[in-house]
């Protein structure tokens, strides 16, 4: 039984399988439900960017398979996909603003961890509006962000305008590496490895952010000379 579920969650966590099965309705879903949605939080938003990115190119085969002849308008995916993460992210602040304080002391299941929603919060306080933007390149956080929003009631001009940047640097950027990078042969014959990367750098803004904040914390708590 667990070998089982082991290969379906393998099979749901796999772009290129992801893509085969699904195609662009199911890629735009996914950009969706993980932007806002309380179900989404597992699923493979960067590697997913980058792969369809790749089939809009043409260079989805050589490093995947056969894709069963899928293919991409480009424009017609950067625009579908910066939709679903916006549309997505203002779900997650509508759901917030009316789920309130009680999302906190919602009980777990397979679904829902209530830690999620604290890590979240978190971050969401030490970065504040910036929050918005930062979050869409960290797994799990970029789905329950949105979410503390609303809880939060931050003022909503001000998430709108942040999330429409969010939007566009992680949707679309994202999409253009995988449009530009998946020619390049070495990228796709270690094409795993060249996700892990993409993973990698997708955080490195939040790394830098923090490290700055440990900074800037431990200068306002040493004495002045």
């Amino acid at each position: 039984m667990l070998a089982v579920t082991s290969l379906l969650l393998a099979s749901v966590l796999d772009p290129a399988e992801l893509l085969r099965k699904g195609g662009f309705v199911l890629l735009l879903a996914i950009v969706f439900a993980e932007s806002g949605l309380l179900i989404g939080f597992f699923l493979p938003g960067d590697s997913l960017l980058f792969a369809a990115g790749m089939v809009a190119a043409g260079t989805f085969d050589e490093a995947f398979g056969n894709s069963g002849g899928l293919q991409f308008n480009i424009w017609l995916l950067l625009g579908g996909v910066f939709l679903a993460a916006f549309l997505g992210d203002q779900v997650g602040y509508a759901f917030g603003t009316k789920a309130g304080p009680a999302l906190f002391k919602r009980e777990d299941s397979k679904l829902f961890k209530r830690s999620h929603v604290e890590k979240a919060q978190t971050f969401f306080d030490r970065h504040g509006p910036r929050a918005i933007i930062l979050a869409r390149f960290v797994p799990v956080i970029r789905t329950f962000c949105p979410i503390v929003a609303g809880v939060g009631r931050m003022e909503y001009r001000t998430f709108v305008r942040y999330n429409l940047i969010g939007a566009f640097v992680w949707g679309v950027g994202v999409t253009l590496l995988g449009y530009f990078l998946g020619s390049i042969p070495i990228i796709q014959e270690h094409i795993e490895i060249a996700l892990l990367v993409v993973v990698g750098v997708s955080v490195t803004p939040i790394a830098v952010e923090f490290i700055r904040h440990r900074r800037q914390k431990a200068a306002a708590e040493s004495p002045a000379s």
